[in-house]
């Protein structure tokens, strides 16, 4: 670093939002457009607070960056203004940054050094730096495809079309081998398209980064369901390894809930996927907020994109609910030491558009209006306690019950594990006890050339961590293919986050 006292010097900003009045109002990303010279002389003041640490912990696999994303180096590039060769450093080890930049939570700024003490100012800006150097050089036309020049005369399946199967796709095309993607859904991205919801990344930053794909030689068939459409026979004469990037999209449910099976209660992805695909023209959604009561049971990133899409359907009012106390506002060293990802109350930008939050509350009963439809929820105060297995239980602490209006409730609690298809008991391959697909040390599954990585693998979980997954189980399938590889490997199948141990 040219000045190691950068951060003393400027303060850390966020990037501008636009008016939450405006917004709600249209699906656009929520944060406002800035002009090319003035967004590019934020962000190289923001990367000119990345100091002189010795040991950035920001590119660790275990707290910072699963990919290893090299950031001092890139900060240090658009500090002096060198964008083409940032974009150049950050894609080497991050084939989509303009995802990660938009979606990922960032925990490399958990693990700053300027996040140990709140004296520095903050952690640097390290997403928001990200994004602009994605957006900057898509915007120079420095992005282009970049096939193989050999070809290997392998070929490669790859069920799913998330950031995992996109990733591994894309490394394997690059390494000379022939890869078919298929998606079961009608159109390509997975979460990143179905799950993710407009305002967070608009499609068209997914649209633009799959041409390059198919630029570069991946093929891709949709509307197709590998173990239906086509057979695990027709999957095994065709191709020499598979890689299953299924996702972990087994939502969890609430079935001891009285009142459960009222008509207006869904699990969150029955809301989001239908929104999401309005955005993409296919019609108005059959699961509409428009003047309802909504209650948003869960707390995490789910239960926010819910949040924000019932605002832009124009709910009545929003309510969400979550089991657990409020977290702190600041990291607590005993319960979150840096530079794991810290335990601390994560406002979300759908947030600031309106809404309640009740904490340590749960859901006694679904009211029924008489027709079998919702009209009410029944709160009590809770608290929840672990055993020595690590399972929960929900504890009323009052006799007190409070019924609220609802007309529309999503249940956004979380995922178990990788949904039930004909695929999975075809190659043989069971779920193991956290409803995953377990692997070796090499990727592969007890399916002799059957590999697999993402929430497939490791549970529902982040962006970044799903794009290491893809890039590692490329490199262990070109090793499987050729006896070696050259393609990087940044995690390894039983690493886990400091922060979930």
């Amino acid at each position: 670093m040219a000045d190691p006292n950068g951060f003393l010097k400027h303060a850390r900003t966020e990037p501008a939002k636009r008016p939450a009045g405006d917004r709600v109002a249209d699906w656009h990303e929520v944060y406002a457009e800035v002009e090319p010279k003035v967004r590019e002389d934020q962000v190289r003041t923001q990367a000119t607070r990345c100091m002189d640490c010795g040991i950035p912990f920001c590119h660790s696999g275990s707290a910072g960056c699963p990919l290893g994303n090299l950031i001092p180096e890139w900060n240090d590039l658009v500090r002096r203004g060198d964008w083409a060769h940032a974009g150049d450093r950050l894609h080497g080890t991050n084939n989509f940054p303009e995802f990660t930049g938009r979606l990922c939570p960032a925990p490399c700024e958990s693990a700053c050094v300027l996040a140990i003490s709140p004296l520095s100012g903050g952690a640097v800006a390290i997403k928001r730096v990200e994004q602009a150097i994605a957006d900057q050089v898509w915007e120079m036309g420095t992005v282009g495809p970049n096939p193989p020049s050999v070809h290997s005369g392998k070929k490669v399946a790859v069920v799913g079309s998330g950031p995992a199967g996109l990733a591994a796709a894309q490394q394997l095309t690059r390494a000379g081998h022939e890869v078919t993607v298929y998606e079961r859904d009608d159109r390509l991205g997975g979460l990143l398209r179905y799950g993710i919801p407009e305002f967070k990344m608009e499609k068209r930053i997914l649209d633009r980064r799959l041409s390059q794909l198919r630029a570069e030689g991946t093929k891709f068939i949709t509307n197709c369901e590998v173990g239906v459409d086509l057979t695990v026979e027709q999957l095994r004469a065709d191709f020499d390894a598979v890689v299953l990037a299924v996702g972990a999209l087994r939502g969890r449910d609430a079935p001891d809930i009285p009142g459960r099976n009222l008509a207006g209660v869904h699990l969150a992805m029955e809301h989001l996927v239908p929104a999401n695909k309005f955005c993409e023209g296919d019609g108005p959604t059959h699961i509409d907020a428009a003047g309802k009561h909504v209650v948003i049971i869960g707390g995490g990133d789910t239960a926010a994109d819910c949040l924000g899409t019932a605002h832009r359907q124009g709910a009545a009012g929003v309510l969400q609910l979550d089991q657990y106390p409020m977290p702190p506002t600041a990291r607590d060293e005993e319960r979150s030491p840096w530079p794991v990802w810290p335990v601390v109350l994560h406002t979300y930008p759908a947030h600031d558009e309106g809404g309640e939050r009740k904490f340590a509350v749960a859901v006694e009963e679904f009211v029924d209006n008489g027709e079998g439809q919702v009209r009410a929820v029944r709160l009590r105060k809770v608290r929840v306690e672990k055993d020595a297995d690590g399972r929960r239980a929900v504890i009323p602490v009052s006799d007190e019950v409070e019924e609220l209006p609802c007309d529309l409730a999503l249940l956004a609690i979380g995922f178990e594990g990788v949904e039930h298809m004909p695929l999975l008991p075809e190659l043989g391959i069971d779920l193991n006890k956290r409803g995953s697909i377990s692997c070796g040390s090499d990727w592969q599954t007890d399916a002799p050339g059957v590999f697999v990585c993402g929430d497939a693998h490791r549970g529902a979980s982040l962006v970044v961590w799903a794009i290491a997954e893809g890039r590692s189980a490329a490199h262990a399938v070109d090793t499987y293919l050729t006896g070696a590889s050259t393609l990087p490997s940044p995690v390894r199948p039983n690493l886990v986050p400091l922060a979930v141990r």
